[in-house]
This record gives C-alpha cells, sequence and structure tokens, in this order.
C-alpha cells in the first residue's frame, strides 16, 4: 500500500489537543499513530477523504467496511482516506471548550480540509451523531447551506436503504456496495477539481454513477393524511429509481490484509475475513438479508491466503470468518482445514460468529475449537414452530435439540439463545414458547450422557423487539406498542422457572425510535436537528439515550411517530424508499409477507429460485442448480 511511516512526515499538533487529551478518559481514541496507519504526504495528494464512524473509536474500529474501504482508497498514490469518529462525552465538551474542529486521525486536518467526508449509516440511533460531527467540524448541518468551499458530504451504508430522514444533509447517497462506487466517486472528485466544475456539475456527474443517489436532485409530496404520494426527479438525466450498486464476482475483490491495529480495544478486536456477501436463507425479518442478496462467495482458496497475510501482519492471534451466514460457504470445510494447517501453530484461534443450527456439526467443533474455546451463540429467534414458519426462520426443535447435544457432548456448559418478540402474529403462546424452549436445553443438558461432569449448565436467553425494516417482507407490519412489548417481556420473565435460564431484553423505547427512523421520511429533518440541539446524541447508549426528550421534541414540531412506527403500511402504498431498488420487486416482497400471515415456509435460494428478484442484478442466475451447493 502506498503511504510513508509518520515519522517520515511532520503534521501539526494543535495545542488545543494536547490540553483536550490531558483531561479526557481514554485519549488514545484520539492520537491515532496506530499500526497500520496509513500517512502521505498532503501536498501531493489530489483527492483527500475523511472516513467518518458515527459512534466511539472502539465501535468503529470493529467495523470491516472500514477496513475494507480504508485499503482500497489508499492503494490509489494520489489518493489519502483518513479516519474520524465521533468523540466521546467528555472530549466532545473539550473540544467544544477548547474550540478544537473534529479532524482525522493521521493528519489531525479538521474535516473542512477534505474534499469528501463520508459516513457509514449503520444504525438508525447514531443519527444524531452524525450531526454532532458536522457542527463539531463546523461545517453547516444542511446541504443547502454548503457550497464549493465545503467538502462533500457523502453517505454509505446498510441505513442508506431508506437514509430519507437525513436526506437534507448529504450531498451523496450510495445505494449498495462501497468497493464499486467509492472509487468512483473519488475518481469524479479527482477530474472535477482539475477542470474546475460547479458543485452542481459534479453532483450531476456523480448521478450517473450506478447506486449513486442525490437527495437535491429529487422531490417528494405527500397525501394529506400524510402518506408519500410521489416522488420525482427534478432533474434532466436523472433515473427515476436509483438501482444499488453490486460486486458481481467477490473474488475480484479479495479481502484486506492490512488492518489499523487499535491501542485502545476495540470491541471486535480480531483478525477480520468476509467470506462471503448475502445470505441464502431468507429470513422474513432480516433486512440485511435482503439488502445484500444475492449470495456470493470467496473462494476458499483466496481467502486462506487473505487470512493468512492479515494475521501476519497485524499480529492478531483470532481470526473471525465474518457473514451473515458463514456456515452457508459452500467450501467451509475445504476452507477450515485449509486454515488449520497453519493456525494452531501461529497460536491463532478460529472463531465462526454466524453458525446455523441447521447445518451445525461435531466437525465444525473440532476444527474451530483446536486452539481455544468461544462462546456458543444460536439464533433460535421463535420460541414455536408455528412461528418460526411465519419469520421463515426454516429451523425446528430437532435441529435446535441435536446442535446443543453436540455443543454438550463437546464440554460446552453455557448457550445463548436469540429470540425476537414483537413478531408479526405472534402471541402470548409464543412468547411462553421462548421461556419452554431454553428450558427444554437446560434438560436436554442433563440427559446427555457425555455433558461436563460436576458442572452446572447456564442458558442465556437474549430477547431483542422486533422493528420492521423497509425492503423486508415484513416492511408493511405495524411494530408493536411499548405497552405490549411491556407485556410480553413481564410475561416471558414470569414464564421462565429455572435459575439455569438467564433472560437479557432490549428496552422498547429505543426500538420504537430506531423504528421511527427507518421507515421515516423527509419531514423528520427537522426533529433530528431539533433534538440534536436539545442534546440527544449517542442514542444508541442506554446512559446517553432521551426518550422524553424526543417525544416532547416530536410533540413541539406536531410530528407524530407513531405515523412512521405503528401504522401498516398498504401493499400498494408508495413509501419513502420506494425509488430505491435493491434487485427484490415489490410483487416478491407481497408475495412473502402473505406467505408469512399463513405460516407458510420459502426454502433458502441455493436449494430453488424464488423468484425474487436478485437475480437480474448478477445478468442470469444466482446458483448453479445442478450443482451440490446445500
Amino acid at each position: 500500500m502506498a503511504g510513508l511511516p509518520p515519522e517520515k512526515l511532520t503534521f501539526a499538533f494543535d495545542p488545543r489537543l494536547k490540553e483536550a487529551l490531558s483531561h479526557v478518559q481514554k485519549p488514545g481514541r484520539y492520537t491515532g499513530g496506530e499500526p497500520g496507519s496509513v500517512y502521505k504526504e498532503k501536498e501531493k495528494m489530489d483527492v483527500r477523504f475523511a472516513f467518518c464512524f458515527p459512534d466511539t473509536y472502539e465501535v468503529g474500529m470493529s467495523f470491516l467496511g472500514e477496513k475494507i474501504l480504508y485499503e482500497l482508497l489508499n492503494q490509489h498514490e494520489n489518493w489519502w482516506c483518513e479516519r474520524a469518529f465521533m468523540p466521546w462525552l467528555d472530549m466532545k465538551a473539550e473540544m467544544e471548550r477548547l474550540g478544537l474542529p473534529l479532524y482525522a486521525l493521521e493528519s489531525k486536518d479538521p474535516l473542512t480540509a477534505f474534499d469528501a467526508v463520508g459516513f457509514t449509516l449503520q444504525y438508525e440511533l447514531s443519527y444524531t451523531n452524525i450531526l454532532a460531527m458536522l457542527d463539531l467540524a463546523g461545517i453547516p448541518l444542511y446541504a443547502a447551506d454548503r457550497d464549493e468551499r465545503w467538502p462533500l458530504i457523502v453517505a454509505g451504508g446498510p441505513c442508506t436503504c431508506n437514509a430519507e430522514p437525513l436526506a437534507a444533509f448529504f450531498d451523496v447517497i450510495q445505494l449498495g456496495e462501497g468497493e464499486r462506487q467509492l472509487p468512483s466517486i473519488c475518481a469524479a472528485i479527482e477530474q472535477g477539481k482539475k477542470e474546475g466544475i460547479s458543485k452542481q456539475e459534479l453532483l450531476l456527474r456523480l448521478a450517473g454513477i450506478p447506486g449513486v443517489y442525490i437527495p437535491a436532485f429529487y422531490d417528494v409530496s405527500y397525501e394529506e393524511d400524510g402518506r408519500v404520494r410521489a416522488i420525482t426527479p427534478n432533474q434532466p438525466g436523472v433515473p427515476a429509481v436509483v438501482t444499488k450498486a453490486i460486486i458481481q464476482n467477490m473474488n475480484d475483490f479479495a479481502p484486506p490484509t492490512n488492518f489499523v491495529v487499535p491501542m485502545v480495544g476495540a470491541i471486535q478486536d480480531r483478525a477480520s475475513i468476509e467470506v462471503l456477501r448475502g445470505c441464502v436463507r431468507g429470513c422474513r425479518f432480516c433486512q440485511a438479508g435482503f439488502l445484500y442478496r444475492p449470495m456470493r462467495q470467496r473462494d476458499a482458496g483466496l481467502l486462506d491466503k487473505a487470512a493468512r497475510d492479515l494475521c501476519a501482519n497485524t499480529g492478531y492471534e483470532e481470526l473471525s470468518l465474518s457473514s451473515l451466514s458463514t456456515s452457508d460457504h459452500s467450501q467451509l470445510e475445504e476452507l477450515l482445514d485449509d486454515l488449520n494447517s497453519w493456525a494452531p501453530q501461529e497460536h491463532v484461534s478460529l472463531s465462526l460468529p454466524s453458525l446455523r443450527m441447521d447445518n451445525f456439526s461435531e466437525s465444525l467443533i473440532e476444527k474451530t475449537t483446536r486452539v481455544r474455546k468461544s462462546g456458543l451463540t444460536f439464533a433460535a429467534e421463535a420460541g414455536t414452530q408455528r412461528l418460526r414458519d411465519v419469520i421463515n426462520k426454516n429451523v425446528t426443535w430437532d435441529e435446535i435439540e441435536k446442535t446443543c447435544r453436540i455443543a454438550f457432548e463437546a464440554g460446552y456448559t453455557s448457550v445463548k439463545l436469540y429470540f425476537m418478540m414483537g413478531l408479526p402474529t405472534e402471541t402470548m403462546a409464543d412468547i411462553e414458547g421462548i421461556a419452554e424452549t431454553a428450558q427444554k436445553v437446560v434438560d436436554l443438558y442433563y440427559h446427555t450422557q457425555n455433558h461436563a461432569k460436576g458442572k452446572g449448565v447456564q442458558v442465556t436467553v437474549s430477547c431483542a423487539c422486533f422493528v420492521p425494516k423497509p425492503h423486508t417482507p415484513f416492511q408493511f407490519v405495524p411494530m408493536d406498542t411499548a405497552e405490549t412489548l411491556a407485556a410480553k417481556q413481564k410475561h416471558l420473565l414470569e414464564s421462565v422457572r429455572s435459575r439455569k435460564i438467564k433472560v437479557n431484553y432490549h428496552d422498547s423505547k429505543t426500538s420504537f425510535l430506531e423504528g421511527v427512523f427507518a421507515k421515516g421520511d423527509r419531514r423528520l429533518a427537522p426533529a433530528l436537528v431539533e433534538a440534536y440541539r436539545r442534546g440527544c446524541c449517542f442514542d444508541g447508549w442506554e446512559e446517553c439515550f432521551r426518550y422524553d426528550t424526543w417525544m416532547q421534541t416530536f410533540a413541539d414540531l406536531g410530528i407524530d411517530p407513531h405515523f412512521y412506527c405503528n401504522r401498516a403500511i398498504g401493499l400498494d402504498e408508495v413509501t419513502p424508499w420506494s425509488h430505491m431498488d435493491y434487485g427484490i420487486t415489490h410483487e416478491y416482497l407481497v408475495r412473502e409477507y402473505k406467505k408469512a400471515l399463513a405460516a407458510q415456509t420459502t426454502p433458502p435460494c441455493n436449494r430453488a429460485c424464488s423468484g425474487c428478484g436478485a437475480n437480474r442484478l448478477l445478468g442470469g442466475p444466482c446458483f448453479d442448480y445442478s450443482a451440490d451447493l446445500v
């Protein structure tokens, strides 16, 4: 990778920064200089890009997407991608007190010195942090208030599938996979700078890049009852519907082999390689499973080499095989054999964070525990078979039993089970089913002959509140009210009668706000700004979340948040995201929604094509159904 060692370069270290660092906890979050950081001579750069993660350093440094794009952009000798994160409350206060603008970790230059400032939208409750970062940088919040003097403000990530609540703040929004778009965007910026074109002309050029959405080039009208009437382009040549960008062959983009190794421990501080993208399962609640269709995998040989190089370059002793459903990789056993030919000697442990109950095996345990054991977590999602069929989980009790028995016979004494509550058609009997499933797992442990002797079992039930999301078959359903979710949580606790079962559940208030912005429209922008002005930020952090402030803000601005979150969407209704095409047809989503109400399942994509429409993004079938891909 192009770059210079930091000792070869000199950057001005603002004395205000030195003062701020002396007053905050974990100053290592803000200093940069970590192993793997890329440093360049900024005077020789044609494009400078600031990659911003709207949460703390520890959270952002766990994000694989940043590592991928950081390496990809910095491979260009005349481009420099740097990093910025949302400062924690103590540093934010110091920066405001001292008038210290938000800066990039590598050069320490303020964000205003960059050609483009890009944010990744991973989670709806990070939206006020985006405003806080722009504000700390001294950049006007609204795109309409920024002329050629200001950096281009760019968004990417999964939440761009409906970024309409943020549309007023961004110049450019990327739908789909950044490896395809971001280099093209940077190339257009470079060319535009050389030609001296206006911002408007640059945006028109960017609108021609596949998957690039320019919010200012679209007008939205509304019905009297508040629903969206129409979304129409207001510039010639701009597509009425923006189709996501996609990598057709993942082998064309090898995983990054150099990571910035954090000096302050990241939440997921390990080497990670993405083995596949997308998912074949079709779980009807899972937004990521639909956004990243179709499933595409990397070859085992490519992954093995990348993993070996990454561990050698970073010194990590844990390697995660990352994806939405790693155990669906058709060459997984071969890949694990390749990795185990060198990983144990290097004291590198392997972890598979996305295991499926229906293809879990003794072989997988044996091949992933040669160095050390990690915890086992399985997503049952629902407590009864009827409800698992509704959500198309395609997991039976027999498979749950088989999986847990294998784990117990291998010496595991604890299992974590993920569930959701508030799913469509759910009843209190389904809530009781969560407790009954956990109890059956406890009983299974003691009925397993080869379980660890002299040790008890611990089953942890983690229960999230279901939030209906755009581009899924459940986008049409209303979210359960806070009162209903509270009643279900209480009933779950009352249904658990064993001390060997621990129950954790999410706060329905944060889930409610997540739902509002997941299905919201452009009229929510003033609420975001006002809530931020009233002190809301780090909304995803329990100690910072101000539910009452949010509700008062909505009330003061005359916005009904329940309109977005607790209202059923008509099957033929124009949605705020109707002009965003992720490859899944509307007809397919309606068909799957109706099958869900009838508790009918759909097979995984690699077993039979269900005609979702994503194959047109590849120009042909997603799978060779004559091959053994199951």
